[in-house]
Protein backbone atom coordinates (compact mmCIF):
# COMPACT_ATOMS: atom_id res chain seq x y z
CA UNK A 1 0.00 0.00 0.00
CA UNK A 2 1.26 3.47 -0.82
CA UNK A 3 1.86 6.12 1.81
CA UNK A 4 -1.19 8.40 1.67
CA UNK A 5 0.98 11.33 2.79
CA UNK A 6 3.17 10.83 -0.28
CA UNK A 7 0.08 11.01 -2.50
CA UNK A 8 -1.07 14.21 -0.75
CA UNK A 9 2.28 15.97 -0.91
CA UNK A 10 3.63 14.69 -4.26
CA UNK A 11 0.60 13.80 -6.39
CA UNK A 12 2.38 14.44 -9.71
CA UNK A 13 5.28 12.18 -8.74
CA UNK A 14 2.88 9.38 -7.83
CA UNK A 15 0.85 9.82 -11.01
CA UNK A 16 3.96 9.78 -13.23
CA UNK A 17 5.40 6.71 -11.48
CA UNK A 18 2.15 4.79 -11.92
CA UNK A 19 2.03 5.74 -15.60
CA UNK A 20 5.35 3.91 -16.04
CA UNK A 21 3.26 0.81 -15.30
CA UNK A 22 0.50 1.99 -17.68
CA UNK A 23 -1.72 2.65 -14.65
CA UNK A 24 -3.65 5.90 -15.02
CA UNK A 25 -4.97 6.50 -11.49
CA UNK A 26 -7.31 9.45 -10.95
CA UNK A 27 -5.18 11.16 -8.31
CA UNK A 28 -7.20 14.43 -8.26
CA UNK A 29 -10.37 12.46 -7.57
CA UNK A 30 -8.63 10.63 -4.74
CA UNK A 31 -7.38 13.89 -3.23
CA UNK A 32 -10.96 15.20 -3.23
CA UNK A 33 -12.11 11.96 -1.62
CA UNK A 34 -9.27 12.15 0.89
CA UNK A 35 -10.27 15.70 1.88
CA UNK A 36 -13.91 14.65 2.31
CA UNK A 37 -12.84 11.64 4.35
CA UNK A 38 -10.73 13.73 6.71
CA UNK A 39 -13.51 16.32 7.09
CA UNK A 40 -16.02 13.55 7.87
CA UNK A 41 -13.65 12.06 10.44
CA UNK A 42 -13.24 15.46 12.11
CA UNK A 43 -17.01 15.95 12.14
CA UNK A 44 -17.56 12.56 13.80
CA UNK A 45 -14.91 13.31 16.41
CA UNK A 46 -16.56 16.68 17.14
CA UNK A 47 -20.02 15.14 17.51
CA UNK A 48 -18.66 12.42 19.79
CA UNK A 49 -17.06 15.12 21.93
CA UNK A 50 -20.39 16.96 22.15
CA UNK A 51 -22.14 13.73 23.13
CA UNK A 52 -19.64 13.13 25.93
CA UNK A 53 -20.13 16.70 27.17
CA UNK A 54 -23.93 16.45 27.16
CA UNK A 55 -23.80 13.04 28.88
CA UNK A 56 -21.60 14.53 31.58
CA UNK A 57 -23.98 17.50 32.03
CA UNK A 58 -26.97 15.17 32.31
CA UNK A 59 -25.14 13.15 34.98
CA UNK A 60 -24.33 16.30 36.97
CA UNK A 61 -27.97 17.48 36.88
CA UNK A 62 -29.18 13.99 37.81
CA UNK A 63 -26.94 13.94 40.89
CA UNK A 64 -28.10 17.45 41.83
CA UNK A 65 -31.76 16.52 41.41
CA UNK A 66 -32.20 19.09 38.66
CA UNK A 67 -34.32 18.58 35.53
CA UNK A 68 -32.46 17.55 32.35
CA UNK A 69 -35.28 17.13 29.83
CA UNK A 70 -33.83 19.77 27.55
CA UNK A 71 -30.41 18.12 27.58
CA UNK A 72 -31.93 14.70 26.90
CA UNK A 73 -33.74 16.09 23.87
CA UNK A 74 -30.50 17.65 22.70
CA UNK A 75 -28.72 14.32 23.24
CA UNK A 76 -31.36 12.49 21.20
CA UNK A 77 -30.97 14.91 18.31
CA UNK A 78 -27.18 14.65 18.58
CA UNK A 79 -27.36 10.84 18.48
CA UNK A 80 -29.28 10.99 15.21
CA UNK A 81 -26.77 13.37 13.66
CA UNK A 82 -23.87 11.26 14.92
CA UNK A 83 -25.36 8.06 13.46
CA UNK A 84 -25.70 9.72 10.06
CA UNK A 85 -22.18 11.17 10.28
CA UNK A 86 -20.69 7.80 11.21
CA UNK A 87 -22.45 6.13 8.29
CA UNK A 88 -21.07 8.76 5.92
CA UNK A 89 -17.58 8.34 7.41
CA UNK A 90 -17.79 4.56 6.98
CA UNK A 91 -18.78 5.00 3.32
CA UNK A 92 -15.93 7.40 2.63
CA UNK A 93 -13.49 5.20 4.55
CA UNK A 94 -14.39 2.21 2.34
CA UNK A 95 -13.94 4.21 -0.85
CA UNK A 96 -10.69 5.67 0.49
CA UNK A 97 -9.30 2.24 1.36
CA UNK A 98 -10.53 0.64 -1.87
CA UNK A 99 -8.65 3.26 -3.90
CA UNK A 100 -5.42 2.70 -1.94
CA UNK A 101 -5.77 -1.10 -2.08
CA UNK A 102 -6.03 -1.03 -5.86
CA UNK A 103 -2.85 0.99 -6.39
CA UNK A 104 0.29 -1.01 -7.23
CA UNK A 105 3.67 -0.17 -5.79
CA UNK A 106 5.64 2.69 -7.33
CA UNK A 107 8.55 1.42 -9.45
CA UNK A 108 11.95 2.76 -8.47
CA UNK A 109 12.83 6.02 -10.20
CA UNK A 110 15.44 4.45 -12.50
CA UNK A 111 13.27 1.51 -13.59
CA UNK A 112 12.40 1.73 -17.28
CA UNK A 113 8.82 2.60 -18.23
CA UNK A 114 6.68 0.31 -20.35
CA UNK A 115 6.12 -3.42 -20.76
CA UNK A 116 8.38 -6.43 -21.24
CA UNK A 117 9.66 -5.10 -24.56
CA UNK A 118 11.63 -2.60 -22.46
CA UNK A 119 13.23 -5.21 -20.19
CA UNK A 120 17.01 -4.89 -20.12
CA UNK A 121 19.54 -7.75 -20.11
CA UNK A 122 22.19 -6.88 -17.53
CA UNK A 123 24.46 -9.91 -17.88
CA UNK A 124 24.81 -13.20 -19.71
CA UNK A 125 26.65 -16.21 -18.27
CA UNK A 126 28.05 -18.96 -20.47
CA UNK A 127 27.18 -19.71 -24.08
CA UNK A 128 24.32 -21.71 -25.61
CA UNK A 129 25.28 -25.38 -25.94
CA UNK A 130 26.11 -26.66 -29.40
CA UNK A 131 24.82 -29.98 -30.66
CA UNK A 132 27.14 -31.29 -33.35
CA UNK A 133 26.21 -34.40 -35.26
CA UNK A 134 22.72 -34.86 -33.85
CA UNK A 135 19.34 -33.15 -33.69
CA UNK A 136 18.63 -32.17 -30.08
CA UNK A 137 15.34 -33.25 -28.53
CA UNK A 138 13.02 -30.92 -26.66
CA UNK A 139 12.35 -31.32 -22.94
CA UNK A 140 8.96 -32.96 -23.46
CA UNK A 141 10.41 -35.71 -25.66
CA UNK A 142 13.39 -36.16 -23.35
CA UNK A 143 11.28 -36.45 -20.21
CA UNK A 144 9.19 -39.14 -21.90
CA UNK A 145 12.12 -41.07 -23.37
CA UNK A 146 13.93 -41.03 -20.03
CA UNK A 147 10.83 -42.05 -18.08
CA UNK A 148 11.05 -38.98 -15.80
CA UNK A 149 7.60 -37.45 -16.02
CA UNK A 150 4.22 -39.06 -16.61
CA UNK A 151 1.96 -36.42 -18.14
CA UNK A 152 -0.77 -38.85 -19.15
CA UNK A 153 -1.32 -40.20 -15.67
CA UNK A 154 -0.97 -36.75 -14.14
CA UNK A 155 -3.84 -35.61 -16.33
CA UNK A 156 -5.83 -38.70 -15.35
CA UNK A 157 -5.29 -37.92 -11.65
CA UNK A 158 -5.98 -34.19 -11.63
CA UNK A 159 -6.78 -32.87 -15.11
CA UNK A 160 -4.73 -30.84 -17.57
CA UNK A 161 -1.80 -28.87 -16.20
CA UNK A 162 -0.62 -31.59 -13.79
CA UNK A 163 2.06 -34.28 -14.04
CA UNK A 164 3.69 -37.05 -12.03
CA UNK A 165 7.45 -37.25 -11.38
CA UNK A 166 8.54 -40.90 -11.53
CA UNK A 167 11.69 -42.86 -10.80
CA UNK A 168 14.82 -40.87 -11.63
CA UNK A 169 12.59 -37.87 -12.42
CA UNK A 170 11.32 -37.78 -8.84
CA UNK A 171 14.87 -38.35 -7.54
CA UNK A 172 16.23 -35.49 -9.67
CA UNK A 173 13.44 -33.15 -8.54
CA UNK A 174 14.16 -34.00 -4.90
CA UNK A 175 17.91 -33.58 -5.43
CA UNK A 176 17.34 -30.08 -6.82
CA UNK A 177 15.25 -29.08 -3.82
CA UNK A 178 17.74 -30.52 -1.32
CA UNK A 179 20.65 -28.79 -3.06
CA UNK A 180 18.89 -25.43 -2.99
CA UNK A 181 17.79 -25.71 0.64
CA UNK A 182 21.20 -26.84 1.84
CA UNK A 183 22.91 -23.99 0.00
CA UNK A 184 20.63 -21.33 1.47
CA UNK A 185 20.73 -22.74 5.01
CA UNK A 186 24.52 -22.65 4.92
CA UNK A 187 24.25 -19.00 3.80
CA UNK A 188 22.35 -18.13 6.99
CA UNK A 189 18.69 -18.45 5.96
CA UNK A 190 16.32 -20.01 8.49
CA UNK A 191 14.41 -22.98 7.07
CA UNK A 192 10.60 -22.65 7.22
CA UNK A 193 7.85 -25.09 6.20
CA UNK A 194 4.72 -22.91 6.20
CA UNK A 195 1.05 -23.89 5.84
CA UNK A 196 -0.18 -24.29 2.28
CA UNK A 197 -3.64 -22.94 3.17
CA UNK A 198 -3.73 -19.24 4.02
CA UNK A 199 -6.31 -16.65 5.02
CA UNK A 200 -7.49 -13.63 3.06
CA UNK A 201 -5.37 -11.36 5.30
CA UNK A 202 -2.25 -13.18 4.09
CA UNK A 203 -3.15 -12.52 0.45
CA UNK A 204 -3.86 -8.88 1.23
CA UNK A 205 -0.53 -8.31 2.99
CA UNK A 206 1.38 -9.88 0.10
CA UNK A 207 -0.36 -7.49 -2.31
CA UNK A 208 -2.10 -10.26 -4.25
CA UNK A 209 -5.58 -9.43 -2.93
CA UNK A 210 -7.98 -7.96 -3.79
CA UNK A 211 -6.85 -7.64 -7.44
CA UNK A 212 -5.80 -11.27 -7.97
CA UNK A 213 -8.22 -12.94 -5.56
CA UNK A 214 -9.88 -14.84 -8.41
CA UNK A 215 -6.59 -16.32 -9.63
CA UNK A 216 -5.98 -18.61 -6.65
CA UNK A 217 -7.49 -21.94 -5.67
CA UNK A 218 -9.99 -21.46 -2.83
CA UNK A 219 -11.46 -23.78 -0.24
CA UNK A 220 -15.03 -23.75 1.06
CA UNK A 221 -13.98 -22.29 4.43
CA UNK A 222 -12.42 -19.10 3.03
CA UNK A 223 -8.80 -20.25 2.79
CA UNK A 224 -6.74 -20.32 -0.41
CA UNK A 225 -3.81 -22.41 -1.59
CA UNK A 226 -0.63 -20.36 -1.66
CA UNK A 227 0.56 -19.39 -5.15
CA UNK A 228 4.10 -18.94 -3.79
CA UNK A 229 5.78 -19.30 -0.40
CA UNK A 230 6.35 -15.54 -0.50
CA UNK A 231 2.69 -15.15 0.46
CA UNK A 232 3.29 -17.07 3.66
CA UNK A 233 6.73 -15.69 4.52
CA UNK A 234 5.77 -12.02 4.30
CA UNK A 235 3.03 -12.75 6.84
CA UNK A 236 5.32 -14.35 9.42
CA UNK A 237 5.65 -10.97 11.14
CA UNK A 238 2.33 -9.38 10.24
CA UNK A 239 1.20 -6.83 12.85
CA UNK A 240 4.53 -7.07 14.68
CA UNK A 241 7.09 -4.44 15.67
CA UNK A 242 10.57 -5.92 15.41
CA UNK A 243 13.71 -4.72 17.16
CA UNK A 244 16.30 -3.22 14.83
CA UNK A 245 18.89 -5.58 16.29
CA UNK A 246 16.90 -8.53 14.85
CA UNK A 247 17.23 -7.27 11.28
CA UNK A 248 17.80 -8.55 8.73
CA UNK A 249 15.59 -11.60 9.14
CA UNK A 250 16.33 -14.19 6.44
CA UNK A 251 14.06 -17.12 5.64
CA UNK A 252 14.05 -19.95 3.13
CA UNK A 253 10.96 -22.07 2.52
CA UNK A 254 10.01 -25.03 0.39
CA UNK A 255 6.42 -25.41 -0.83
CA UNK A 256 4.53 -26.55 -3.85
CA UNK A 257 2.92 -23.55 -5.56
CA UNK A 258 -0.69 -23.70 -6.72
CA UNK A 259 -1.81 -21.45 -9.57
CA UNK A 260 -4.63 -21.22 -12.08
CA UNK A 261 -2.26 -21.26 -15.05
CA UNK A 262 -3.66 -22.05 -18.47
CA UNK A 263 -1.61 -24.63 -20.37
CA UNK A 264 -1.52 -25.20 -24.10
CA UNK A 265 -0.37 -27.56 -26.81
CA UNK A 266 2.64 -25.64 -28.05
CA UNK A 267 6.09 -26.71 -26.84
CA UNK A 268 6.39 -23.30 -25.17
CA UNK A 269 3.55 -24.27 -22.82
CA UNK A 270 3.81 -28.06 -22.74
CA UNK A 271 5.71 -30.22 -20.32
CA UNK A 272 6.37 -28.65 -16.93
CA UNK A 273 6.88 -25.08 -18.18
CA UNK A 274 3.34 -24.13 -17.19
CA UNK A 275 1.15 -25.94 -14.71
CA UNK A 276 -1.21 -25.65 -11.79
CA UNK A 277 1.23 -27.13 -9.24
CA UNK A 278 5.02 -26.91 -9.17
CA UNK A 279 7.81 -26.95 -6.60
CA UNK A 280 9.79 -23.92 -5.52
CA UNK A 281 12.29 -22.90 -2.89
CA UNK A 282 11.69 -19.29 -1.84
CA UNK A 283 14.03 -16.80 -0.18
CA UNK A 284 12.72 -13.87 1.86
CA UNK A 285 14.23 -11.00 3.83
CA UNK A 286 12.95 -8.33 6.22
CA UNK A 287 15.48 -5.47 6.32
CA UNK A 288 16.00 -1.87 7.34
CA UNK A 289 15.27 0.53 4.46
CA UNK A 290 18.93 1.51 4.14
CA UNK A 291 19.94 -2.14 3.75
CA UNK A 292 17.39 -3.25 1.18
CA UNK A 293 19.43 -2.50 -1.96
CA UNK A 294 22.32 -4.61 -0.66
CA UNK A 295 19.87 -7.35 0.31
CA UNK A 296 18.44 -7.27 -3.22
CA UNK A 297 21.90 -7.78 -4.72
CA UNK A 298 22.54 -10.63 -2.28
CA UNK A 299 19.32 -12.40 -3.23
CA UNK A 300 20.06 -12.01 -6.92
CA UNK A 301 23.49 -13.56 -6.53
CA UNK A 302 22.06 -16.43 -4.45
CA UNK A 303 19.71 -17.33 -7.30
CA UNK A 304 22.17 -16.74 -10.17
CA UNK A 305 24.98 -18.71 -8.52
CA UNK A 306 22.74 -21.76 -8.18
CA UNK A 307 22.10 -21.74 -11.93
CA UNK A 308 25.77 -21.09 -12.72
CA UNK A 309 26.82 -23.90 -10.38
CA UNK A 310 24.89 -26.37 -12.54
CA UNK A 311 26.76 -25.19 -15.63
CA UNK A 312 23.66 -23.83 -17.34
CA UNK A 313 23.72 -20.98 -19.82
CA UNK A 314 21.55 -18.18 -18.44
CA UNK A 315 21.09 -14.45 -18.21
CA UNK A 316 19.85 -11.80 -15.75
CA UNK A 317 17.21 -9.34 -16.91
CA UNK A 318 16.01 -6.16 -15.21
CA UNK A 319 12.26 -5.83 -15.71
CA UNK A 320 10.55 -2.68 -16.95
CA UNK A 321 7.85 -1.15 -14.77
CA UNK A 322 4.94 -2.70 -16.66
CA UNK A 323 6.38 -6.21 -16.29
CA UNK A 324 6.93 -6.01 -12.53
CA UNK A 325 4.29 -7.58 -10.29
CA UNK A 326 2.06 -4.99 -8.58
CA UNK A 327 3.56 -5.32 -5.09
CA UNK A 328 7.18 -4.82 -6.20
CA UNK A 329 9.29 -1.74 -6.89
CA UNK A 330 12.15 -3.46 -8.74
CA UNK A 331 12.63 -6.96 -10.12
CA UNK A 332 15.41 -8.96 -11.76
CA UNK A 333 14.69 -12.26 -13.49
CA UNK A 334 17.21 -15.08 -13.76
CA UNK A 335 16.44 -16.85 -17.05
CA UNK A 336 17.78 -20.15 -18.40
CA UNK A 337 18.26 -20.95 -22.07
CA UNK A 338 15.92 -23.51 -23.63
CA UNK A 339 17.45 -24.63 -26.96
CA UNK A 340 14.19 -26.07 -28.33
CA UNK A 341 12.47 -22.70 -27.97
CA UNK A 342 15.54 -20.63 -28.83
CA UNK A 343 14.43 -18.50 -25.90
CA UNK A 344 15.01 -17.92 -22.21
CA UNK A 345 12.62 -19.00 -19.43
CA UNK A 346 12.50 -17.41 -15.98
CA UNK A 347 13.54 -19.66 -13.08
CA UNK A 348 13.89 -16.96 -10.44
CA UNK A 349 12.22 -13.62 -9.91
CA UNK A 350 14.16 -11.44 -7.45
CA UNK A 351 12.15 -8.49 -6.13
CA UNK A 352 12.22 -5.60 -3.68
CA UNK A 353 8.80 -4.45 -2.43
CA UNK A 354 10.31 -1.60 -0.38
CA UNK A 355 7.71 -0.80 2.34
CA UNK A 356 4.63 -1.61 0.25
CA UNK A 357 3.92 -5.02 1.80
CA UNK A 358 5.00 -3.90 5.26
CA UNK A 359 2.39 -1.11 5.19
CA UNK A 360 -0.33 -3.57 4.23
CA UNK A 361 0.75 -5.99 6.95
CA UNK A 362 1.65 -3.50 9.69
CA UNK A 363 5.26 -4.73 9.94
CA UNK A 364 7.51 -2.19 11.66
CA UNK A 365 10.81 -2.07 13.47
CA UNK A 366 11.95 -0.12 16.53
CA UNK A 367 15.29 1.76 16.14
CA UNK A 368 18.07 0.84 18.57
CA UNK A 369 18.35 4.33 20.02
CA UNK A 370 14.61 4.78 20.45
CA UNK A 371 12.46 7.16 18.47
CA UNK A 372 9.57 6.48 16.13
CA UNK A 373 9.04 3.05 14.64
CA UNK A 374 9.38 2.65 10.87
CA UNK A 375 8.26 0.15 8.26
CA UNK A 376 10.67 -2.60 7.27
CA UNK A 377 11.48 -3.40 3.65
CA UNK A 378 10.56 -6.83 2.30
CA UNK A 379 12.35 -8.74 -0.46
CA UNK A 380 11.87 -12.13 -2.07
CA UNK A 381 13.53 -14.41 -4.60
CA UNK A 382 12.88 -17.81 -6.08
CA UNK A 383 15.81 -19.93 -5.09
CA UNK A 384 14.84 -21.75 -7.34
CA UNK A 385 11.68 -22.92 -9.11
CA UNK A 386 12.19 -26.39 -10.59
CA UNK A 387 9.48 -26.73 -13.24
CA UNK A 388 11.48 -24.70 -15.79
CA UNK A 389 14.91 -25.59 -14.48
CA UNK A 390 14.46 -29.30 -15.13
CA UNK A 391 13.63 -28.72 -18.84
CA UNK A 392 16.75 -26.56 -19.11
CA UNK A 393 18.91 -29.30 -17.60
CA UNK A 394 17.46 -31.90 -19.96
CA UNK A 395 17.91 -29.78 -23.07
CA UNK A 396 21.28 -28.20 -22.31
CA UNK A 397 22.92 -31.36 -20.96
CA UNK A 398 21.65 -33.91 -23.51
CA UNK A 399 24.02 -36.01 -25.58
CA UNK A 400 23.83 -37.66 -28.99
CA UNK A 401 23.05 -41.12 -27.57
CA UNK A 402 19.88 -39.81 -25.87
CA UNK A 403 21.39 -39.66 -22.38
CA UNK A 404 21.52 -36.54 -20.20
CA UNK A 405 24.49 -35.73 -17.98
CA UNK A 406 23.25 -34.57 -14.58
CA UNK A 407 25.04 -31.55 -13.03
CA UNK A 408 27.66 -32.81 -10.61
CA UNK A 409 26.41 -30.73 -7.67
CA UNK A 410 23.20 -32.80 -7.59
CA UNK A 411 24.80 -36.23 -7.28
CA UNK A 412 25.40 -36.04 -3.53
CA UNK A 413 21.61 -35.82 -3.18
CA UNK A 414 20.91 -39.08 -4.95
CA UNK A 415 20.71 -37.93 -8.55
CA UNK A 416 22.47 -40.26 -11.03
CA UNK A 417 25.46 -39.24 -13.10
CA UNK A 418 23.51 -39.89 -16.28
CA UNK A 419 19.85 -40.18 -17.16
CA UNK A 420 19.37 -42.96 -19.70
CA UNK A 421 16.47 -43.79 -22.03
CA UNK A 422 14.19 -46.48 -20.74
CA UNK A 423 11.17 -48.44 -21.91
CA UNK A 424 8.08 -46.34 -21.19
CA UNK A 425 5.47 -47.99 -19.01
CA UNK A 426 2.17 -48.66 -20.76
Amino acid sequence: MLDVTLIRTHPDRVRDALRKRAVDADIPAFLALDAAFREARTAVERLRGERRRISADIAVRHRAGEPAAGLRAEAKDLTGRLTAAEAELARLAREHQDFLDALPNLPDDDVAAGGKEHNRVVRVTGTPPGFEGFAPRDHVRLSEDLGLIDHRRGTRLAGSGYWVYRGEGAALEWALLNHFLDTHRRAGYEFVLPPHLLTREAGYTAGQFPKFADEVFRTDDGHFLLPTAETALVNLHRDETLDEAELPLKYVAYTPCYRKERGGYRTAERGTLRGHQFNKVELFQFTRPEDSDAAHRELLECAAELVAGMGLHHRVTELAAGDISPAQARTYDVEVWLPSLKAYAEVSSVSNAREYQARRGGIRYRPRGGGRTAYVHTLNASGLATSRLLPAILEQCQRADGTVEVPAVLRRWGAPEFLRPRVTRG
